[in-house]
């Protein structure tokens, strides 16, 4: 276990899945997936600075910091040279991109698929505009949007100041990230989506067909913005699927 990685080892797996979280997420998010799949696959979660026990860690101010420090330490604590495979939930999905264009620049390091979750694929700088920083109050809109059972935590004034510095940096984060252009990725990309999802439609899911010069598959669950709750033990045998 390091700063920037929880895993639980699997001394059987052929194939390494890493899991990047959503804005305002934490690696404890996907903690029982490392008992749902199966031995052949060894589930390890992203812990961004600022929460749980990073809670007096900075929040990276940048997309490309954020990408760059996780890239580092993922050579680092993956050096045993299995293969790996990317899962990277809303915000998760832009980390997970851009961790992957940085690992196609390492020799010898072997990205096998990226799962992009719950969101289009990044805007170059040519497409839009970098917004300005949401006010918290229409962060918390948004989240009681995406999330009303999730957001009740925001409602307690205790919770709301120690989770909130974590949120409202991802938010910022993701208002300026803007790729000065998109690159494709030598690998195959699924795009996966809830079909009652109120802020990522199947069109966007379709356009990580942009950043992939080995197809695209895109599959849609029953549920909205968070269905890989509901959905867990479906999501993970449609993603053990992909990985034999």
């Amino acid at each position: 276990m390091t700063r920037w990685f929880r895993r639980v080892s699997a001394p059987d797996a052929k194939i390494r899945l890493v899991c990047f979280p959503h804005a305002g997420g934490a690696a404890g998010h996907f903690h029982d997936w490392a008992t749902l799949a199966p031995p052949e696959i060894e589930v390890m979660a992203v812990q961004y600075p600022g929460r749980q026990e990073r809670l007096a860690d900075p929040c990276p101010a940048t997309m490309a910091e954020l990408a760059d420090a996780i890239t580092r330490a993922l050579l680092h604590e993956t050096a045993d040279g299995l293969p790996l495979a990317f899962f990277g939930h809303s915000m998760g999905s832009s980390v997970a991109y851009e961790v992957a264009r940085r690992l196609a620049d390492v020799p010898g390091r072997t990205l096998a698929h990226l799962f992009v979750s719950s969101r289009a694929r990044p805007r170059t700088e040519q497409e839009e505009a970098p917004r300005p920083a949401p006010t918290d109050g229409e962060i918390l809109a948004h989240v009681r949007k995406l999330d009303p059972e999730g957001a009740a935590v925001y409602e307690l004034p205790e919770l709301r100041n120690m989770i909130m510095p974590a949120l409202r940096a991802d938010f910022r984060l993701l208002a300026a990230y803007r790729p000065a252009r998109l690159h494709r990725l030598e690998i195959p990309v699924t795009a996966l989506g809830g079909d009652r999802d109120p802020a990522c439609t199947v069109e966007d899911l379709r356009s990580w067909s942009d950043v992939t010069a080995k197809g695209l598959d895109i599959e849609v669950f029953e549920g909205g913005h968070f269905y890989l709750g509901s959905r867990k033990e479906e999501l993970l045998a449609f993603i053990t699927a992909q990985l034999s």
